[in-house]
């Protein structure tokens, strides 16, 4: 049987009723809809007309228009059921009879209720409009949100800051700007005010550099939120890549055992420091080192002589033993915060680790890479994602004392290869990033730096210049600008200024750097036949740097034996290791590539801080 269409009578003519508005489907578990699937969309939400939606988010702006001079698109405002049993006559008034508003408002500072605050709602004679600009943290874009005044209640302030839940229709902007839809608000469902003194976010485009002493606060603001979005896309990017390929996801311990040899000094986890209450010494120390003893002291000696005075009269026993029990108190109080005062945090040669929690010492990890050594022994491909620490006490601006990274390992595998996967890894990210976050790129190209779209692209545009560390040194060695560079001894660890000359100037492109002295690299790198160098290699990037390191394992016993032995590194940490070697080994290389050095290239952030959520440097570990 044929459907039949919905039909609308005409008089003696018949013709086919509009089409209801499309759908636009809410979020499965909080009912709300996404401001992305309506600003994201091909036709920046025009297809969605008429539709009726409710949103949530953060107030980032706020504009105001008399009733008389605002467009004609507000529907006069309606009472949720809820708010209709809870509505007072005052209300009712309020919204029925404007001229009155002012008086109320009068009589309400009288009464001692808080009025309205100037700089977010000035006082008016009329109702008025109110125009938002709303972000959810889904896209960079906000969407207007228009709404009379008189739906607010009495003392509900909307400024910026505010979160808001809200349903409405959408309709189009009468003078389109940049957007073309905006939602005309029908029933507030939710306000969540703000302490309009304290926001740290309540003026607009605040620097970077002072967002960072608010973390919890800073994604919201529109440049830190596409940056999140940005590195979000760039892990997804990277689970996809390994996926695809066959790699399987590996997770690898965050303490360990092993202090990797050429990694620094390693934070080192212990639970001795703690006594037998399980309070930090150090932290009762800390809780005491405003307490001036000396005040205590002379307390002691007023004590003293109160008591001398009380045993020369005839003052009952009661009373002078009172006094010397407060005398005992206080005595013993001074003690035990001289103690504390002393107290200092024993090294780690003069613990006893069979006492601590695992029994031995242990470490934040530096590196995954061992551990996933012995599951590319097993499963060929593996790869995790996860943080790793060190404690660099260096304040540069690309230092983290904890770093995130994607580390792969592949089994049957030479420095060629791995060197090619790390490539294709890198210029990968940077595609699907062109292809799939071009607002939140757009968004940072003009919050942060406009060169980043252009650097993304030239990534991705050709292969990776490849030069051994030997031709390195020369290129480098051949500059005449000294002022610029210092000159390269052979055998020595390139610096930043001299890896960011490579791939900035020299070559305009990412460089691989191969083939280093054995002297800077760990002991677990392959020594060539050469017996100088090993197989590392560096993937440096312009304007960040080295965004990837990697090289092909030692896969022969007796070598990675001698290189132990030369290094010094305890023997026994590392027998598990040795075993892999012993038992069906074979050649296999793996990488490390940084996530925030990654977000760098992605967004041009100058500062290694505001590419990671909360960042930890020296000196500073907030939240």
């Amino acid at each position: 049987m044929a459907s039949r269409e919905a039909t609308v009578s005409d008089g003696n003519n018949q013709r086919e009723a509009p089409p209801p508005p499309p759908e636009v489907e809410p979020s499965k578990y909080s009912k709300t809809t996404a401001l992305k699937s309506i600003l994201n969309r091909d036709d920046k939400g025009l297809g969605l007309l008429g539709r009726r939606v409710v949103i949530g988010g953060w107030v980032n702006s706020r504009k105001e228009r008399a009733e008389r001079d605002a467009p004609s698109q507000l529907p006069p405002p309606r009472a949720t059921a809820a708010q209709a049993q809870d509505v007072s006559c005052y209300d009712v008034l309020m919204q029925r009879v404007p001229f009155l508003r002012p008086i109320a408002r009068i009589l309400v500072g009288v009464i001692g209720a808080q009025p309205e605050k100037p700089a977010a709602s000035p006082a008016k004679d009329g109702p008025f409009t109110v125009y938002l600009r709303v972000n959810d943290g889904s896209c960079s874009s906000n969407l207007q949100v228009v709404m009379d005044s008189s739906m607010s209640l009495p003392g509900q302030v909307i400024t910026v800051g505010t979160s808001i839940l809200v349903q409405g229709v959408l309709q189009r902007i009468l003078a389109p700007k940049k957007h073309v839809v905006e939602l005309i608000v029908e029933k507030i469902l939710h306000v969540g005010i703000v302490d309009v003194k304290s926001y740290p976010l309540i003026k607009p485009r605040v620097p970077l550099e002072s967002l960072r002493a608010h973390p919890h606060l800073r994604p919201r603001s529109i440049a830190v939120g596409s940056v999140t979005r940005i590195c979000s896309n760039l892990i997804y990017t990277g689970h996809g890549f390994f996926q695809k390929k066959g790699f399987i996801h590996v997770h690898t311990p965050i303490i360990t055992s092993m202090n990797a040899g050429n990694h620094g000094k390693m934070f080192q986890v212990t639970t001795l420091l703690s006594n037998s209450g399980g309070k930090d010494k150090s932290a009762a120390v800390q809780e005491h080192e405003g307490v001036d003893l000396e005040a205590f002291r002379d307390a002691i000696r007023e004590k003293s002589k109160r008591i001398d005075e009380l045993r020369r009269s005839d003052s009952n026993k009661e009373a002078l033993s009172a006094a010397e029990q407060d005398l005992q108190r206080s005595k013993e109080l001074v003690f035990m915060l001289e103690k504390q005062q002393q107290w200092t945090a024993p090294s780690a040669g003069e613990l006893d680790f069979s006492n601590d929690f695992f029994s031995r010492p242990v470490y934040l990890s530096a590196s995954a890479g061992l551990h996933l050594e012995s599951y590319a022994c097993a499963l060929s491909s593996v790869y995790t994602i996860g943080p790793v620490f060190e404690t660099d006490e260096s304040k540069s601006a690309g230092k983290l004392a904890e770093m995130w990274m994607i580390e792969a390992e592949l089994a049957f595998t030479e420095l060629q290869d791995v060197m090619n996967c790390a490539e294709d890894l890198v210029q990968s990210i940077c595609y699907s990033l062109l292809e799939t976050a071009g607002d939140d790129l757009k968004c940072v190209s003009k919050e942060i730096e406009k060169s980043c779209i252009k650097r993304l692209k030239s990534i991705v545009s050709g292969s990776f210049a490849r030069i051994t560390y030997s031709e390195a040194v020369n290129i480098l060695n051949q500059v005449k600008d000294r002022s610029l560079l210092s000159k390269v001894v052979w055998g020595n660890t390139l610096s930043e200024e001299q890896e960011s000359y490579l791939a900035d100037e020299f070559y305009k492109r990412p460089v691989i750097v191969y083939e280093y002295p054995k002297e800077v690299k760990p002991f677990y790198v392959r020594v060539s036949d050469d017996g100088t160098t090993v197989s590392a290699f560096d993937v440096i990037v312009p304007k960040v740097g080295v965004v990837v390191r990697g090289s092909q394992k030692e896969e022969r016993m007796d070598v990675i034996v001698k290189r132990i032995q030369e290094l010094c590194l305890p023997h026994e940490q590392y027998e598990w290791y040795i075993d892999l070697r012993k038992h069906g080994s074979v050649k296999h290389s793996g990488f490390g590539l940084d996530i925030e050095k990654m977000v760098m290239t992605a967004t041009g952030l100058a500062d290694v801080k505001d590419a990671i959520p909360f960042p930890r440097v020296r000196g500073h570990a907030k939240l």
